[in-house]
């Protein structure tokens, strides 16, 4: 399954590595869950709730700002002086959390130097939240960070494959997603889980059809309202806005195929935090299917730079997808020699990472091929062409094309 950073999708993932497995006979049992579709005014006062007040809000703008542009240091300082003052309250903790998070995330999650940290943070969120709820049933916003913090925890959870811890976070999220329902006519913040599940679970029930038995035990969702619901906590949230900016860039781009859609989205998230490693790179991505190619040209050397100046969060894969967008862009002015060596850079990025049958890499390699075959040097051909063939699906054409070379090429190497 294609990883996703997806708030339903990982409160889901457990099931669906189930029912992907070809052993697997049965799915676990859960409970049915009511979630209505709309929002409702809040039934309970909101008085104390550090989510909603504004002057914590103007106090972490730049906080929020400083931890979606990768800098983690000085977000981190304005979070633990909010803690110095809260220490009984989750919400430094869950931003704790989320600052170890968005370190992992430019790896594709798969950096866990953070890990210790991160499911600390998480634990602590759920500790200090389940005080207040329990002290007031109502408190919607405990709900909020239970839900909140048991979803990242399941996420995580998974990607690791500790599927009993997964699986049991995941349960609580929904649960408290459910109770927090109440409170969505209160704050856009209050509408992100819902916004996700809505959309997902019906992406997620015409994706994978061996989930759909599961899907019985879920409420209905929809997936424009979960388009506009997601789009409006974008437009309007504080402490989501970003989250829901990215989720529904990456949902127009991968879900709804609507590149053009999601080009301002990402273009926003890039200039608004330029040193966002995973926002940078989204960017270059959509600019270069969209083939502007003058500012993925411009988002891919500043890629490199930071990578240069070991910035955070700006590694290997950032590198994989600007090397690859250069020395195609190169390749297509006929700069030959320069495009040639961004796409044997590609393949080092990829080296590093393992990712050597990843999609840039074996294009890059290919692109390579063919180059020496325009440069008659057969040679070098019959060997990137030969990594080609071991290396891609036999269903696909870069392997049909090696193959074809091969053939009437490799007794002249």
């Amino acid at each position: 399954m294609y990883r996703k950073s997806l708030f339903l999708l990982l409160l889901l993932m457990p099931w669906l590595s189930y029912a992907q497995r070809p052993d697997s006979v049965s799915v676990p049992a859960m409970r049915k869950v009511e979630l209505d579709n709309v929002t409702v005014a809040p039934a309970a006062g909101s008085r104390g709730w550090l989510l909603l007040d504004k002057d914590i809000q103007l106090e972490l703008d730049g906080a929020i700002h400083n931890l979606y542009n990768f800098k983690f240091d000085k977000a981190e300082r304005q979070f633990r002086s909010l803690r110095r003052r809260y220490p009984e309250h989750p919400l430094p903790y869950l931003l704790m959390g989320l600052s170890q998070w968005w370190k992992i995330m430019p790896t594709n999650l798969q950096e866990k130097k953070y890990d210790k940290a991160f499911f600390a943070y998480m634990d602590t969120t759920v500790t200090k939240a389940e005080v207040l709820y329990r002290q007031d049933s109502h408190n919607y916003e405990a709900c909020f960070f239970l839900s909140a913090a048991y979803g990242f925890d399941a996420h995580l959870n998974a990607e690791r494959k500790n599927w009993s811890k997964a699986t049991f976070s995941s349960r609580h999220a929904l649960d408290y997603l459910q109770k927090s329902k109440e409170a969505n006519g209160l704050s856009p913040e209050f509408l992100f889980g819902q916004a996700l599940f809505n959309y997902y679970q019906v992406w997620i029930a015409d994706n994978y059809p061996l989930l759909r038995p599961v899907m019985l035990f879920f409420p209905k969702g929809n997936k424009q309202l979960g388009l506009q619901q997601l789009k409006a906590v974008a437009d309007n949230g504080f402490y989501t806005s970003a989250e829901a900016k990215f989720f529904l860039m990456r949902i127009l781009f991968h879900e709804e195929n609507n590149l053009a859609g999601a080009l301002p989205t990402a273009r926003y998230l890039a200039n608004t935090y330029p040193d966002n490693a995973y926002f940078q790179r989204f960017y270059a991505l959509a600019c270069f299917h969209q083939n502007d190619q003058v500012e993925c040209e411009r988002i891919s050397r500043e890629i490199l730079a930071k990578i240069n100046q070991g910035l955070p969060g700006y590694e290997a894969i950032s590198g994989r997808y600007a090397t690859y967008f250069l020395g195609t862009i190169l390749q297509q002015r006929q700069e030959t020699t320069q495009a040639q060596d961004y796409f044997r850079r590609c393949i080092v990025f990829s080296e590093s990472t393992g990712e050597t049958s990843s999609g840039f890499c074996l294009s890059a390699t290919l692109n390579l091929a063919r180059l020496a075959d325009d440069a008659h040097d057969t040679p070098a051909a019959v060997r990137y062409y030969s990594e080609v063939e071991a290396k891609a699906g036999h269903d696909t054409p870069q392997y049909r094309e090696a193959k074809d070379y091969l053939k009437t090429h490799k007794k002249q190497s």
